[in-house]
């Protein structure tokens, strides 16, 4: 029997969406207003539902390189399930010495000590609270970053705020704050609308942070292992960082994982203290498990080559199409590797066409903080015929939206 046979027998779709509705605190799902078809199964770049709908994931919920159950991900977590899926916490765990050393062994160049956690923001909390621990204890974030609102929780009386960008701002803030500043940036603003920095930005960036002797902190919980077509947003630029915060990417899209990469000292008053760490994650080995299966997969496939090569094709695939339908609407289709962005003149082009490829069987999302960019951030296992549907399915989605409504 499949899984949908059984999701279907035990309970029902409609029982299903009235335990949705009453019992769950998550939104309404845009999928209850295309069917209300219940999501279960998945593989690659796939989604399958109970009526046997597939739909090719290229944003949803910031699906990994590897995609959905990679058997190399896979071949780690079941192995670990079958010896050991819990730890105490008490004893040295060793699953967490090895996927550090997994990820350290790809990080920038510097970093060495990783502090895991269950989410992005729990690193980030315990990034910040690394920062104060070395008397940096303003943090500045930039506009539009996904983080900002977070930290001015955490902080709402030491954080700042200056233009993603601009550098003269930051040097003017610096001169202010020496010796007392973290500087959190994100080489690619992904929830603001895969927005991208000018050239040179995060060099600049970290000369300044030498300069006023700033902590540099990277928020890579949406660009790392791999995404923007290179294992890390700054290895173009050559940036090392003091702290590297790494997101859902490292549990591979079966766990939720985060972590905090340190150098030895920024790290060193959260290195073996019992309880200096609010979020260990040394009970945790499956997860474990997870990121050094997520590591493995990335190299022996060379996924971050793929993202690099696929997102190339991508971006100049679908600029092509989006252009010939929309003209004029269309302000800019930009993107590196497989995070890519669409921008319209308006929120409603931008959401109409999101629902539209969904009727044509393929996944996007919105941005948080742009709500007339549509984004694309699929997997990089994308085979030949996956792409052909992207972009068959794009084609058919734009000419069905332009149909209805007015250009411009």
């Amino acid at each position: 029997m499949t899984v949908a046979a059984v999701v279907r027998q035990r309970t029902g779709r409609e029982a299903l969406r009235r335990l949705y509705r009453s019992r769950s605190g998550e939104g309404r799902a845009l999928g209850e207003l295309l069917g209300g078809q219940v999501e279960v199964a998945s593989q690659g770049a796939w989604i399958t539902t109970d009526a046997g709908g597939r739909f090719l994931d290229c944003g949803g919920l910031g699906i990994p390189l590897n995609g959905a159950r990679h058997p190399t991900v896979l071949r780690h977590v079941r192995e670990q399930l079958e010896h050991r899926p819990t730890a105490s916490g008490l004893f040295p765990e060793p699953q967490s010495a090895l996927a550090a050393d997994a990820l350290l062994s790809v990080a920038p160049p510097g970093l060495e000590r990783v502090h895991f956690t269950g989410s992005a923001v729990q690193a980030l909390t315990l990034a910040a609270r690394m920062a104060r621990a070395r008397g940096r204890t303003r943090i500045v974030t930039m506009t539009g970053s996904q983080h900002a609102a977070s930290i001015d929780e955490l902080t709402p009386t030491s954080s700042s705020l200056v233009p993603y960008g601009d550098t003269a701002a930051l040097r003017r803030l610096l001169a202010g704050l020496p010796g007392r500043a973290c500087v959190l940036v994100e080489p690619v603003q992904g929830g603001a609308g895969v927005v991208l920095p000018p050239p040179g930005f995060l060099r600049s960036v970290a000369a300044l942070c030498r300069e006023y002797g700033a902590l540099l902190a990277l928020d890579e919980t949406a660009t790392g292992l791999g995404r923007l077509g290179a294992w890390w947003g700054a290895g173009s630029e050559e940036v090392a960082p003091d702290l590297l915060l790494v997101g859902g990417a490292l549990g591979a899209g079966v766990v939720p994982l985060a972590a905090v990469v340190a150098t030895a000292g920024v790290s060193a008053a959260f290195d073996h203290a019992p309880y200096a760490d609010p979020y260990p994650c040394s009970g945790a080995p499956l997860a474990m498990a997870a990121a050094r299966g997520a590591v493995a997969a990335l190299r022996e496939d060379n996924l971050v080559g793929r993202a690099r090569v696929l997102g190339a094709e991508i971006l100049r695939v679908t600029g092509r199409i989006v252009r010939g339908h929309y003209g004029p609407a269309v302000r800019e289709v930009r993107g590196r590797g497989l995070l890519l962005g669409i921008e319209f003149s308006s929120p409603d082009a931008a959401a109409g066409l999101l629902i539209e490829l969904v009727r044509h069987g393929v996944i996007t999302c919105g941005a948080p903080g742009a709500p007339h960019v549509l984004r694309l951030a699929p997997p990089a296992v994308l085979t030949r015929a996956d792409l052909d549907h992207l972009y068959e399915a794009l084609d058919r989605s734009c000419r069905a939206e332009t149909g209805r409504r007015p250009r411009g």
